[in-house]
Parts: structure tokens; sequence; C-alpha cells
């Protein structure tokens, strides 16, 4: 359980490396809960040597979320993002405390997926004082964001093939972001994610090994 900025409690998914930790990562999830994707992503990087943690940003919403990838799954999980109970601020202040949970191990990365890959963008931005680098897996409206520039080394991972998110606004984040990791993919949307049919294998371990690379280079 982790307090929050506002004293706001949420849970939260935590794994530990064998050893000596290399540094803190904090994964934050689809707009699906912290499933058992997600889980299984804070175990690959607590495997890699990092203290990790992804928090359950719903938790203000609605407790316990943990979704499937069914079509109806896809609904209430946009109802939650798109119902206008979610603050943005608030999950930035979440991820935040995630962050400073994990900072005993040291400086702290941050990843998210599709939600949370806009939430790593905005928290490359708006939360350098917690986060030393950040590694955005799809993530919506990030082209929103690009009248501001990250304080902190960002790297960016998109599906060609994504529906959701269309290349005229990756090549807008490559042109306001000079300084980015912007990579493309022969993939759709979601393709990190072994449980959707949008998974592409190949393309999931690129991704994986460049973000490893990347923390492994900003954090230890």
């Amino acid at each position: 359980t982790l307090t929050s900025e506002d004293g706001f409690e949420l849970s939260a998914y935590c794994a530990e490396p064998e050893g000596k930790a290399r540094g803190g990562v904090v994964v934050i999830q689809e707009i699906f809960g912290v499933n058992s994707h997600i889980r299984e992503v804070v175990d690959r990087f607590a495997a890699a040597g990092y203290l990790t943690i992804a928090p359950a940003i719903f938790d203000r919403v609605e407790k316990g979320v943990n979704l499937g990838y069914t079509p109806d799954d896809m609904q209430a999980g946009i109802a939650i993002v798109a119902g206008g109970k979610l603050d943005f601020g608030n999950v930035l202040a979440d991820a935040r405390t995630a962050g400073r949970h994990v900072a005993s191990a040291g400086k702290v990365g941050i990843t998210g997926y599709c939600f949370g890959g806009l939430v790593t963008a905005a928290s490359s931005i708006q939360s350098a004082s917690v986060f030393a680098a950040g590694s955005s897996y799809y993530g919506g409206n990030t082209a929103t964001l690009i009248g501001q520039k990250p304080a902190i080394p960002l790297q960016a991972h998109y599906g060609e093939l994504d529906a959701y998110i269309p290349m005229t606004d990756v090549q807008k984040i490559k042109d306001a972001w000079p300084a980015a990791e912007v990579h493309v993919y022969a993939a759709d949307h979601g393709f990190n994610c072994d449980q959707r049919a949008t998974f592409h294998a190949q393309s999931a371990a690129v991704a994986q090994a460049r973000t490893f690379r990347f923390f492994d280079q900003h954090i230890g």
C-alpha cells in the first residue's frame, strides 16, 4: 500500500531483484489495471536487477481493477479513463509516489504501456525530481504534450500499424523532441503484450532490449 501526495492510499504490485538492486523502475499499467500482464512485466524488470513497482492508478476510481483483453474489458477500461473521474494530475502524483518507494534502490526509471505510455511521457516532463529516465510504449495522445519538453532522457516505442496513434503524430513527437529516442516497429498497438492478439514477439523483444539498455545507461 502506498500513500500518495494528497494522502490517498492505493495498492501496488512490487517485485525485488535477487542481490543488490541496480536501481528502481516504476511500471505504469495499460487501461486494464495491474493485471497479470503488468505483473509479469514487473517481474521481468526485477529479474533484470531493478526494484520494480506497478501502482494501481485506477484505485482512485475503482479498487482492484484487473481486466483482460476482450472487447468488454476494453470498454470497461476506456470508461474509467474517459469517465471524468480519473484526474491526470493525481495519476502523475501516484506515479511519483511509487518512484519514491523504490528510490532506496538508487536512480529510478519509469515505463508504461498504452495509457501508461502517456503517463510516462508526461512524467518525463513534470516529474524529473523523481525519475531519471523514461521508456514509453505506444502512449496515446502523447502528441498533445509536445508544447513542453522532457526534462529527463526519454525513449518511445510505436507500432506503424497502430490505428490509435497515426504516424503523423509520431513524426510530430520526433520533430518536437529531437533529443528523445523514438523507435517505430512493424507492429500494431499493444505489441508488447503477449495476451493480446496484436502481440508481435520480435518487436516486443527488440523494444525490451532497447529499454533495458536505456535504463542501464541512465539508471545503472
